[in-house]
């Protein structure tokens, strides 16, 4: 496959991920589609490694952090939502408007 079909890959993901967020209304399928975006960002990483500098492990490395990063924003995002879980009785994200208590 060529780099052009790599990066409609990619950019399907990521448009799957944008809608994700704008339409979902639970906090774990936001936090899922956050990942999908993320993961799509991975790859295009390792795609342009792969297709300019193949002898280099830039987009590797980068992809790498990615994963981290996004290990870290699950572990706060969902202790968050378990936490407004617990104070609403609600996963919608729509009907939390305010983080008072």
């Amino acid at each position: 496959m060529n780099i052009l079909t790599w990066q409609l890959l990619c950019a399907f993901l990521f448009s799957c991920g944008i809608y994700g967020v704008l339409t979902r209304g639970s906090g774990v399928s936001i936090l899922i589609s956050v990942e999908l975006m993320l993961n799509s960002a991975a790859l295009n990483f390792v795609i342009f490694n792969r297709y300019m500098a193949p002898a280099k492990m830039d987009g590797q490395i980068m992809a790498i952090f990615i994963l981290a990063l996004a290990a870290a924003e699950v572990l706060v995002a969902l202790s968050i939502f378990v936490m407004l879980f617990r104070i609403k009785r609600s996963s919608d994200v729509t009907e939390l408007n305010t983080l008072k208590h």
